[in-house]
């Protein structure tokens, strides 16, 4: 094995369930070098959801914290409470996310709690067999929608953006050093950190949406969508229809943090005289 994979991953749980292909590896690499350069191996702790993307943190000789289908925010909101001297990093995909975790999703980001969510994208329900998800591009044919899915698809990172969160990049598969890059910069940023990651599925999104299985040339279908957000400020609407942006796309310094206003709060009331 790599030195750096001697060094972090579990060997009791390998193999990865990952299919052949899958862009989740890559994902897990890029995580395993930024905490390898940032040293901060000791001071983690990592929370994954249900489905491919929830398995992640299994792999990592951490502490891990392997919860419910989109509970994964709500478990690691009082794992950061408990324990705000952690370094709390969430693995979850966009069904565990968007769906049956948006609510979780979306007040964890208004409260800035200082936790890293790295959402990995497959525009489709991976491990369950291929149904259509919040972020399944309209039109796509999946399982369940052999016609065309009806639904308009979500922007992740503009959800982010709207519900408070205060550091987003976006990056994909085929993007390994600008992904390890933004993995150290959320870890760092102090305050809700949201990295999306788009990867590709060869077992079910390649094989109903794009029409093959081949996991470099769904790879290199990323690498064309993708438009560094630099880029794409000089583009008009028209030409940036149906890519999306890459890179650091938004971050916020000095906001509140929750887990500190927290405990701020608790140290304020516990002065006060009782009645």
């Amino acid at each position: 094995m790599h030195p750096l994979a001697e060094k972090y991953l579990r060997k009791s749980a390998l193999p990865t369930i990952y299919c052949p292909g899958c862009g989740h590896g890559t994902v897990l690499n890029a995580f395993v070098r930024a905490i390898d350069e940032l040293a901060i191996g000791d001071e983690l702790a990592l929370v994954g959801g249900i489905g491919c993307s929830g398995w992640t943190p299994v792999f990592i000789k951490s502490d891990v914290l392997h919860t419910l289908h989109g509970r994964a925010l709500a478990m690691a909101t009082g794992l950061k409470l408990a324990r705000p001297d952690r370094k709390v990093v969430v693995f979850t995909g966009d069904g565990d996310c968007l769906a049956i975790g948006g609510n979780h999703f979306m007040h964890a980001a208004r409260r800035n709690l200082d936790l890293t969510v790295v959402m990995m994208n497959n525009n489709i329900y991976g491990m369950t067999g291929g149904q259509t998800a919040p972020s399944t591009p309209y039109g796509a044919i999946t399982q369940t929608s052999p016609h065309g899915n009806p639904e308009p698809a979500f922007d992740a990172c503009e959800l982010a953006r709207s519900f408070g969160a205060s550091f987003i990049a976006r990056w994909t598969s085929a993007h390994p050093l600008g992904l390890k890059k933004s993995l150290k910069q959320a870890m760092v940023h102090q305050g809700f950190s949201f990295v999306e990651v788009m990867v590709q599925c060869p077992t079910q999104a390649g094989r109903y949406m794009h029409g093959t299985s081949d996991a470099l040339e769904l790879m290199q279908m990323l690498k064309k969508k993708a438009i560094p957000v630099k880029k794409a400020d000089q583009k008009s609407p028209e030409e940036l229809k149906g890519r999306f942006t890459v890179g650091k796309l938004l971050e916020r310094n000095g906001l509140p943090e929750f887990s500190r206003t927290q405990y701020d709060l608790m140290q304020r009331a516990s002065k006060e005289p009782r009645a």
